[in-house]
């Protein structure tokens, strides 16, 4: 079983923890890290991009001049594509750029981020995190002590002071064991886990 170091909120190491084989000793599997990733930014797109075809752009009603006889190219609307204040040749329209993912390969993508933090020496993990006020100061002190300038918070359960003392530092998130996720694991550098939070993780995702 792969064991990490155990911080205190001053950044001196006080132990070790031992992490479940299951969830962050998996071989990383990349190629279901790349669909879970792709799936999940495609899902995030809101697909609301239009624009007016020929048919749709107004005006345009009558043929600009005759057929023949005038030595130029036919025409027949000026909404056509070539001219200005024309319609969109293929124009794009709203549409649901949503990829399905399978709830097993999720939980293998989301093992394999994890089980790569614990490889790379990216997986922080804490004895608690009781900051004393929910102060940028506070949280940018803890994370200095860690060396973790990019981080990913997971916590156990909802704590607004831990939350509100992270929100305004630069390329930090705080998030809830129940909404973690693999492209956000894999977003940040570094991944900063609580005792009670690495607890909820092993008894959801075991």
């Amino acid at each position: 079983m792969p064991n990490v170091a155990l911080y205190d909120i001053t950044g001196k190491v006080i132990g070790d923890i031992e992490l479940s084989e299951n969830v962050f000793g998996q071989p990383v599997n990349e190629p279901v890290l790349h669909q879970v990733v792709v799936a999940h930014l495609a899902n995030c797109r809101q697909g609301t991009q239009s624009a007016k075809t020929r048919s749709e752009v107004s005006g345009g009603g009558k043929k600009p001049y005759r057929q023949k006889g005038t030595g130029r190219a036919r025409q027949g609307s000026t909404r056509a594509p070539q001219w200005t204040h024309g319609g969109v040749v293929f124009a794009p329209k709203p549409r649901d750029y949503t990829q399905k993912v399978n709830f097993k390969v999720k939980r293998i993508a989301l093992k394999s981020a994890l089980s790569s933090k614990v490889a790379d020496s990216e997986l922080i993990v804490f004895d608690a995190l009781n900051i004393e006020a929910p102060k940028t100061k506070e949280m940018a002190k803890v994370l200095k002590a860690v060396e973790a300038d990019k981080a990913l918070i997971v916590l156990a359960d909802k704590d607004e002071t831990v939350e509100r003392a992270a929100a305004n530092i630069p390329g930090v998130k705080t998030t809830l064991v129940g909404t973690l996720n693999t492209y956000e694991v894999l977003k940040y550098k570094k991944l900063i886990l609580t005792k009670d939070s690495v607890a909820k993780i092993e008894e959801v995702y075991v």
